[in-house]
């Protein structure tokens, strides 16, 4: 990965971990974030859901940015239910909701979409029938987690806590890079985040990275970047480590391939 320029689309924010870690493995981490996340403009939803909390049975996030947009309002206005638990998906959400103290956190320890949510012991029609579940999540966003539960039957109620945008960024340097051959990886880590790139970098920016190797930790992801025309979309397994790991095989194959 010794000097190889690449692109990382995380939210400002969220991105210093992998570029933390392709740094220290020689790479040239790219920051261009491809998604914004803001607190929603108006609160009134998180402030009655504050009131209610003692109604719910289960609260779920859906990732570090509903842990975050949605507690800090709440646990400003009241403590946390006792009885209230939390659950959620993916590594970056469980440490999210540590920091703000909570333990023994539902979540899947394979999987990280709401398909493995959906496969727990908790989410089960014994288990969840005649719950009270709120889903804190940002603007859209698939609901396939709530149709199912309410399958189920559980109630389930959703609460909008922050809002994703299309960020206004200058590709200049990225596709200055990518026009003259040194741009090596893009990795893309959200399914809008593919439509939102395209956006940004205008179609003459697109003729130029769609030859570039991009890298996704999701099929769903995945399937966007095909969908749109990148020419080499490698699946990743999950998280920061998946990535890297996905990148240092790549780049010892084409290290391995160049080799006379």
């Amino acid at each position: 990965m010794s000097g190889r320029h690449i692109v990382v689309t995380r939210p400002a924010g969220q991105a210093d971990s992998l570029c933390a870690a392709i740094a220290a493995r020689g790479g040239i981490a790219l920051r261009f974030p491809v998604l914004a996340i803001g607190a929603v403009a108006d609160v009134t939803a998180l402030e009655g859901i504050a009131d209610r909390l003692d109604a719910f049975d289960l609260a779920f996030f859906v990732s570090p940015n509903a842990v975050r947009y949605a507690l800090e309002p709440i646990l400003a206005h009241r403590a946390w239910p006792a009885h209230l638990r939390a659950a959620t998906v993916g590594k970056g959400s469980e440490r999210a909701l540590a920091e703000f103290g909570f333990a023994h956190v539902i979540a899947p320890q394979s999987g990280f979409d709401s398909e493995a949510v959906l496969a727990l012991d908790e989410f089960q029609r014994e288990s969840i029938a005649g719950r009270n579940v709120v889903i804190f999540r940002g603007d859209g966003g698939r609901d396939l987690l709530g149709e199912t539960l309410r399958e189920r039957e559980a109630s389930v109620e959703y609460v909008t806590c922050y809002r994703r945008y299309c960020p206004d960024l200058d590709p200049a340097s990225l596709l200055d890079l990518a026009a003259h051959g040194h741009l090596d990886a893009i990795t893309l880590t959200s399914s809008e985040g593919v439509p939102n790139l395209l956006t940004m970098v205008g179609e003459a920016g697109w003729q130029l990275l769609k030859h570039v190797a991009v890298f996704a930790p999701h099929p769903r992801i995945v399937a966007h970047a095909r969908a749109a025309g990148f020419l080499r979309v490698i699946e990743t397994p999950p998280g920061d480590e998946g990535l890297i790991a996905a990148l240092e095989s790549h780049f010892q194959q084409a290290s391995v391939t160049l080799r006379p």
